[in-house]
């Protein structure tokens, strides 16, 4: 991954968030959950490449301030409550976030599989498996354009 760091350094990078839960003395003055950005990342796909970590991409969504509105559905309901929560954990208004990402390691590999002495990608959940160094190379230059 170091190589595909270093290809990506003047490619403008996104941020990664986690739901914040306010103490208890601010909760008790009225304060609400909060997704907070703890990390940014280059996103390739289904991968996030930090500077030191890589995650398997989950939801994204634009962070927008909280306004009341009619649903009919509650996954639109349920959407607009993380797009507030993200802009009072300080994303900017129309900012893309990423959320619900799971890390990558030997544990958890996520959309990575070893075959043999390859590592590979499934670059979609019912997608086929392509060669790690061929889709970081081909995400790569889109990122770049």
């Amino acid at each position: 991954m170091g190589d595909a760091r270093a290809r990506l350094r003047d490619v403008a990078k996104v941020r990664i968030g986690a739901p914040r839960a306010p103490g208890r003395i601010r909760r008790a003055l009225g304060a609400r959950p909060v997704i907070a950005p703890i990390a940014e990342a280059w996103h390739l796909g289904v991968l996030l490449i930090g500077d030191d970590a890589v995650w398997a991409t989950g939801s994204v969504l634009r962070a927008a301030e909280e306004a009341r509105r009619g649903y009919t559905a509650e996954s639109q309901r349920r959407r607009d409550e993380i797009r507030a929560m993200a802009f009072r954990g300080g994303f900017g208004e129309g900012e893309t976030f990423h959320y619900d990402v799971e890390p990558i390691d030997a544990e958890h590999p996520g959309p990575l599989v070893r075959q043999g002495e390859r590592i590979m990608v499934r670059w979609s959940p019912a997608g086929f498996l392509a060669p790690l160094d061929a889709y970081l190379d081909e995400r790569i230059a889109l990122a770049r354009d």
